[in-house]
């Protein structure tokens, strides 16, 4: 791509500047400080959970990006509100002192209520790498569908608590394809930087990455990209960069170059829980109910909204079924969660007026993973950063923008990884299933191939310059494509059709969607730089026109 910028308890009362029930359709991080692990600086989970009979003049369902943008620009604006997280607050260390579990030593801190790990690389060097775990609510969830795998963050925090951390803009002259009914020169001059500047994104210095031991991997990735005409691309992240020299001079204790990511990270990046939801912690005005699971929305006789709420213990069995009443509600539970949510709550006639795009338009940001094997000459180091911060453009030749990943094994493989994004044209739809009493995605895993045809305009490309080969060991047995899986979900309650133009759902006021699945199934880059984005812009109209 072009340029590097490519991507309290149950509530006091009414707020004094209430959301009127039926009205009209930037900090950077906070600095890591001192060596010894940690709970989270951000907000903590609320002294007492929301209690049954509350209250609130808004309500968000999950704290991701989309909900917590919501959060922070409701209370500055003086409302209420109260945050309903399905995961656990993420906030106390475990026997061994540190919050999150180690990406190579999986426990039961590591999965969403499963028995054994379904990582994404399954095999290495013919050996199985998922193992038994205790069953709890552990912080990722791989939710398994009828063609797809979908990785998803569980806790304080939703997502930015295991994805890489890759920040990327869009190309603009790819914003008309990804949210067409939206003005690409506002999001570009004000969203956008709005978005990055909450979040705390930053650049590489290149003079570092070019000299670090960790970033070997990369520099490999670059140099085949070069030579094989492949423009390389610097990618913004949210790491403190700082911190990162300070892990390679061994002067603090690793959490990049520890491998930490696919669990958590213990140090250096900057989730939510340390940026938007710090500044949440700051207004007052948000609390947080963790471990509770939002099952019914349906509207009040009074006005507003009941909401039936399930209690979760670690085991995540339901404790207690609370009933809240809230004036305005916003869907921030991801593009899955909200999409479950809404698909069930219209197929039940609990919200019989959403309109019959609600479920539509679901698509995997066509995300395709594959690993290449290098020479002997081209080690790829045995200590790799878990932060990627680099990449590889071929989106207008061959539709797909390629992440070079690390592979933190502590040993040296001389393997390159890659996460592909793709213009993989399929989308699938969620339904109900009243017999079994759930949603249900018609994805197949035969429309991965669009993406994989995609990947291989680059990767087949490097093959024949270098004379290597892909590695077979990664997916399975003498599997080249990661086609089962996807980090990026994105749709199910579509912009401008599910929802107006600024995420209000279709037949009921005071009910929105501020998350992924307002955006149609890709973004051409990592996505959740433009989901904060489009949420600020969304929440700001929201606060001027429906408060």
């Amino acid at each position: 791509m072009s340029d590097a910028t490519m991507q309290g308890s149950e509530t006091k009362g009414v707020s004094r500047r209430r959301f009127i029930t039926g009205t009209g359709s930037l900090l950077g991080a906070a600095a890591i400080v001192g060596h010894a692990p940690r709970a989270w600086a951000g907000v903590r989970a609320a002294a007492a959970p929301i209690g049954s009979g509350a209250h609130v003049p808004a309500l968000v369902i999950g704290t991701g990006y989309g909900g917590s943008v919501a959060a922070l620009r409701l209370a500055e604006a003086g409302v209420d509100v109260h945050m309903v997280e399905m995961g656990m607050a993420w906030d106390t260390p475990g026997a061994d002192g540190k919050i999150f579990a180690n990406t190579t030593r999986p426990d039961d801190r590591s999965f969403w209520l499963r028995t054994r790990t379904k990582q994404p690389l399954s095999n290495f060097l013919g050996f199985p790498l998922d193992k038994n775990v205790n069953c709890r609510t552990g912080i990722l969830d791989a939710e398994e569908f009828g063609g797809i795998t979908v990785y998803q963050g569980r806790g304080v925090g939703g997502g930015s608590l295991v994805n890489g951390g890759m920040a990327v803009t869009p190309r603009r002259e790819n914003f008309g394809a990804i949210l067409p009914t939206v003005n690409a020169a506002e999001m570009y001059a004000t969203y956008y930087p709005r978005a990055n500047s909450g979040l705390g994104v930053g650049t590489i210095d290149p003079a570092w990455f070019d000299s670090a031991d960790c970033y070997q991997y990369a520099r490999v990735g670059r140099k085949h990209a070069q030579r094989s005409g492949f423009p390389f691309l610097f990618v913004p992240a949210v790491y403190d960069w700082d911190y990162m020299k300070q892990e390679a001079a061994g002067t603090v204790p690793r959490s990049a170059l520890g491998g930490e990511i696919l669990y958590g990270n213990n140090h250096g990046k900057k989730s939510l829980q340390k940026t938007y939801i710090e500044r949440i912690r700051a207004t007052g005005r948000v609390t947080i109910s963790p471990l509770h699971k939002v099952t019914t929305v349906t509207p009040a006789p009074g006005g507003g909204y009941t909401v039936l709420i399930d209690q979760l213990n670690t085991g995540g069995q339901t404790t207690v079924t609370k009933t809240v009443t809230a004036d305005k509600v916003f869907f921030a539970a991801g593009s899955v969660g909200t999409s479950k949510l809404l698909v069930g709550l219209k197929a039940s006639g609990a919200l019989p007026l959403l309109n019959d795009e609600i479920g539509r338009g679901w698509g995997d940001n066509g995300n395709v993973m594959c690993g290449r094997a290098n020479h002997l000459w081209d080690p790829t180091g045995k200590v790799q950063s878990s932060i990627p911060t680099g990449g590889i453009d071929n989106w207008d030749a061959g539709g797909a923008f390629a992440e070079i990943a690390p592979l933190p094994t502590g040993i040296e493989t001389w393997a390159s990884f890659y996460l592909s994004i793709t213009k993989n044209p399929h989308r699938a739809r969620f339904t109900w299933n009243a017999a079994a009493g759930k949603a249900e995605l018609d994805w197949q895993t035969a429309w991965k191939q669009p993406s994989i045809d995609a990947a291989k305009t680059i990767f087949d490309k490097i093959n024949r310059k270098e004379g290597t080969i892909y590695r077979t060991d990664l997916f399975g047995t003498y599997k080249i494509w990661g086609d089962h899986l996807t980090y990026h979900p994105l749709g199910g309650a579509v912009l401008d059709k599910a929802t107006d133009n600024h995420g209000r759902l279709h037949g009921y006021s005071g009910l929105y969607v501020i998350d992924g699945a307002l955006i149609p199934g890709n973004t051409s880059v990592n996505p959740f730089v433009t989901i904060t984005a489009l949420a600020e812009r969304n929440i700001e109209r929201i606060i001027a026109t429906d408060l």
